[in-house]
């Protein structure tokens, strides 16, 4: 992830100088236990200033606008009790080349500073502080004790220290190349390395960038370039320096991120605040997708290991109940032949009554031939009892295996993160097994079920009816149970976990071949039987598909149907 340098900061203050200063505080919002968001209002317009002091995204831009579940955090409270109502008047570097901002606070512009919001965006050290005019701390996103650093602690009710100043050279515009090169190649080794470490405000980012647009290779050692090269790359170095002089940013997208300079760009975009919230937004979401997910999958993974050992289990006792019988024909054969029975005999071998053939029967010696049936009589009932005991035990284990199979099957269609709604999707998974109790979550907050969007994959037909399938059970469930209308058909893979998916037909519209062939299609694909060759698939209307009473989510039975061979190889995904 690429980080939000000295640069950036600049390029983004510059923006929310000119465009949101004075502005008044109207709400805080804490999205998690990183981010902020403070709605700002000025006399054009109103938009959210998101703040985040993630150890790998800390920032500072105009974001989105949060999302409508309630805020249970104590820091975002405390800064709406303390600056509600008041003017955003400044936004003012805490110190040179620092990547660290004072927002200041006061009734309206022109009034004294009443409060500074500092942020402090420092990777891992990153934090954001409020303090009174005097710089007493108030309250802070995180507090860092004496144990944590007996540098520099912070802490309530103490004095605010601005972190500990930089000891690289401040680049300057007036400094000539010789003295910049000597500086530079004091110590011979690569190129951008010696520029990280021999002067503030750099980024991996920035000089990688400076060092492509002059055509020189950053593994490049500061004793290997011509002349020809350091002239090149301190032109590019002033023209870095002046574009921070003047503010005169171009932000835009690169091939491996963003930039603000437009250097390396493949398409310059107009807003600077823009351009990082989304950046941003889609690199947070990638690795909490990729994290939920592999969580989502070790679990379930865990889970149905221990299941389909104990469906082992109960499978194996009622094989062996299954020679019940075996032992009550013993006991009865050897009721019959009390007479052809002897003392101290271990075995005996019977005629059977139907077959006439041989049926030899283990005796214990010590006991009589009464006493002997009367073992067997009952072992037979034990049996019995077992298979009637085991046998609802076992159908309710291979029940949670459907649920937890179907459960897997969505998250495998869930692949690889795209879009929003694909985090969406898997974090509806995780609500759904925090439900269903497989799933401890302390931070755990259930959606409102009516403020729920259900982004359900959208295909069209060949003759242009919409197909709706569902990413999860939620989704399956809404789907099935409340979307679908008496002239839609609804489609699933036979007896194979997948997605509910419905074909959605007008009152009086008749689909042709091509449309259920396409559907059916669409249905295998988003099964668990994605890499076969053809898979069969049921239809039927909606009326006919049913939910059974306590069913766990995404469980539906289904009759009068009809079975389309689908083809998941024909499927390409848009």
């Amino acid at each position: 992830m690429q980080t939000f340098d000295f640069t950036t900061l600049t390029a983004v203050i510059s923006d929310l100088r000119a465009g949101w200063l004075p502005s008044r505080l109207e709400k805080v919002y804490q999205r998690d236990i990183h981010t902020i968001s403070i709605a700002l209002r000025t006399i054009k317009e109103r938009d959210w200033l998101e703040i985040s002091w993630h150890p790998q995204a800390a920032r500072i831009c105009i974001g989105s606008p949060p999302p409508r579940t309630p805020d249970t955090f104590t820091f975002s409270q405390q800064l709406i009790h303390q600056l509600g109502g008041l003017a955003l008047v400044a936004i003012e570097a805490i110190a040179p080349w620092e990547r660290a901002v004072d927002l200041q606070f006061a009734r309206r512009p022109g009034d004294e500073v009443l409060y500074h919001l500092y942020v402090e965006i420092m990777g891992k050290y990153s934090n954001v502080v409020l303090t009174d005019a005097d710089n007493i701390i108030i309250t802070t996103a995180y507090q860092v004790n004496e144990k944590k650093s007996s540098v520099r602690p912070i802490l309530t009710g103490q004095p605010y220290e601005p972190p500990p100043k930089l000891t690289a050279t401040i680049p300057s515009l007036q400094e000539s190349q010789q003295r910049w090169q000597e500086r530079v190649s004091l110590v011979p080794g690569a190129i951008k390395r010696q520029l990280l470490k021999n002067y503030r405000g750099l980024s991996p980012a920035v000089v990688q960038s400076m060092l492509e647009i002059s055509g020189i290779d950053p593994e490049a050692t500061t004793d290997s370039l011509l002349p020809e090269a350091w002239n090149r790359l301190f032109i590019y170095w002033q023209k870095w320096l002046q574009i921070l002089a003047d503010e005169n940013f171009q932000p835009a997208w690169t091939a491996i991120g963003y930039t603000v300079l437009g250097w390396g760009a493949t398409e310059l975009v107009s807003d600077v605040q823009q351009l990082l919230n989304h950046y941003y937004i889609h690199k947070l979401n990638q690795q909490k997708f990729s994290q939920l997910r592999h969580q989502l999958s070790q679990k379930l993974q865990n889970i149905l290991s221990k299941l389909q050992l104990k469906a082992q289990t109960f499978t194996r006792r009622l094989q062996q109940s299954e020679r019940a019988d075996e032992y009550r024909v013993k006991a009865d054969l050897l009721m019959a032949y009390l007479q052809d029975w002897e003392p101290g005999m271990n075995e005996i071998v019977l005629p059977d009554f139907e077959t006439g053939k041989p049926v030899k029967i283990t005796l214990a010696a010590d006991k009589n031939a009464v006493q002997n049936a009367q073992s067997l009589y009952k072992q037979h009932q034990k049996l019995k009892r077992a298979r009637s005991a085991v046998e609802p035990l076992l159908e309710e284990v291979k029940d949670e295996i459907d649920y937890l199979e179907q459960v897997e099957a969505a998250i495998a269609q869930i692949d690889k993160y795209q879009t929003p709604e694909d985090l969406q999707s898997l974090e509806e998974i995780r609500e759904e097994l925090v439900q269903q109790q497989y799933l401890e979550s302390p931070e755990y907050r259930s959606r409102s079920s009516n403020n729920a969007t259900y982004n359900f994959h959208r295909y069209s037909s060949p003759n242009g009816f919409e197909v709706l399938i569902g990413r999860n059970n939620r989704q399956n469930d809404q789907l099935t149970f409340r979307l679908a209308g008496d002239y839609d058909l609804w489609f699933h893979a036979q007896e194979i976990p997948g997605s509910h998916v419905l074909l959605r037909l007008e009152p009086g519209a008749v689909p042709e071949e091509a449309d259920l062939q396409f559907t059916a299609n669409l249905t295998a694909y988003y099964s668990r039987a994605r890499q076969s060759e053809q898979v069969p698939v049921i239809y039927t209307q909606p009326k006919h598909v049913y939910k059974p009473k306590g069913a766990k989510p995404g469980i539906a039975i289904y009759k009068q149907e009809r079975i389309i061979w689908g083809q998941p190889q024909s499927v390409v995904e848009g």
